[in-house]
């Protein structure tokens, strides 16, 4: 099984082809101004000359749908979806979350939780265990100084772009502080070959991002 992994949650822009569980080929850049929309099927293209394959080798593809930025999310989802449609291949996903947990399973740690910045003091987070098994839904969370204090005598192991806020005001003594570790498609492909194995397929024509938090356009700045 060879498969197409696009990771765009956040500002990490991530793609990697694997055959069978390994790796073949990962291109990957983060960057702060979003330039997903550019560089995505550039990478993938890239992905491909890396692995040696052309687009009708991939047998599915696997895609983050969030949560995370909304315009990241659009263009992963609507890139794997033509990407479906066209090569009539099945459509996979996974939550973002997830991913960022997959990056920290089987490193001594009681409890991962991820989190991935949803501005001001609010990040989207969830609780997972030692092993990657999630504990707690999916939610949007204002952090103050009693957040995650029912874990205080846990070894926790905070990652993702959203811990830089919170680890200035989270009083927890046994909890580890991980800032530059991103979504990437590197941790995609062990929870995808699941998803493949369960036959957990997305329905192409249906599927959408998992924005969470319904989408609110501000201003333009001068």
């Amino acid at each position: 099984m060879t498969l197409l992994h696009i990771e765009t949650s956040t500002k990490n822009c991530s793609v990697g082809i694997s055959r069978n569980g390994e790796m073949l080929c990962l291109c990957e850049e983060y960057d702060d101004n979003y330039g997903h929309s550019e560089k995505l099927h550039q990478f993938v293209n890239w992905a491909l000359e890396g692995a040696e394959i052309s687009l009708k080798d991939i047998d599915g593809v696997c895609v983050s749908k969030g949560p995370g930025s909304y315009t990241g999310l659009r263009i992963g989802v609507s890139a794997a979806k033509g990407f479906c449609f066209g090569l009539n291949i099945p459509l996979y996903s996974l939550t973002s979350l997830e991913i960022l947990a997959e990056s920290q399973i089987d490193k001594g740690f009681d409890l991962i939780i991820p989190m991935i910045d949803a501005r001001r003091m609010e990040v989207y987070t969830a609780v997972f265990d030692g092993n990657g098994n999630q504990l707690s839904e999916i939610e949007a969370k204002i952090l103050d100084e009693t957040s995650f204090q029912e874990f205080a005598d846990k070894k926790i192991v905070f990652v993702g772009d959203g811990v830089e806020k919170s680890k200035s005001i989270l009083n927890l003594p046994n909890a580890e502080f991980i800032l530059d570790v991103h979504p990437s498609a590197q941790f995609m492909i062990h929870l995808a070959e699941a998803k493949v194995l369960q036959n957990l397929q997305e329905d192409v024509a249906y599927f959408e991002p998992f924005y969470l938090k319904e989408f609110v356009a501000g201003v333009k700045k001068a």
